[in-house]
């Protein structure tokens, strides 16, 4: 279940009166250089909540049974065109999601897909239990379970197009 946070006027406080609290100067320390403050000089420009890749794939139907059927994304939206036909899908794993788009050879037909392309992917699940239910669906692994050098464990596959997907279990 999503929780929202009180906002500031429920906890009796006006943004104006927050944003004077968060701009005063730290109070000075004697006999102590001034200290820099680092939000001034590394000002944040974007805040993200989700990143929603899009893969654009020759073969919208065999991507999707490899999506759901091997990894267990499901669908959770379907797009169609004018002509009703299935252009597209967003699958969800989580709180994650990952959309397909139907190719419309527009840039040629013989295009590469998925060069320089790796999608990590955090999971709280046993790594080499999902690497059986892959391999129990006939689909090889590029990378066996294997423990990371900076903690961790994680598999690689590549999806029909050749995108690079990585799933990995932090320590």
């Amino acid at each position: 279940m999503a929780v929202r946070k009180r906002s500031q006027r429920a906890r009796g406080t006006s943004r104006k009166a927050s944003a004077r609290s968060r701009t005063r100067p730290a109070p000075k320390r004697k006999g102590a250089a001034p200290r820099k403050d680092r939000r001034k000089s590394e000002r944040e420009t974007l805040r993200l909540r989700a990143t929603n890749p899009i893969f654009t794939v020759t073969d919208l139907e065999r991507s999707i049974r490899f999506y759901t059927d091997v990894l267990g994304f499901v669908v959770s939206d379907r797009f169609h065109g004018s002509d009703g036909a299935l252009q597209g899908v967003m699958l969800k794993a989580g709180v994650c999601e990952l959309g397909l788009s139907q190719d419309d050879w527009a840039k040629g037909r013989d295009r590469q897909r998925g060069v320089a392309v790796r999608v990590w992917c955090t999971t709280a699940q046993d790594i080499d239990a999902l690497a059986q239910r892959i391999k129990t669906r006939n689909y090889q692994l590029t990378l066996e379970p294997s423990d990371e050098s900076f903690g961790g464990r994680s598999l690689s596959l590549d999806d029909p197009d050749g995108f690079h997907l990585t799933i990995y279990r932090p320590a």
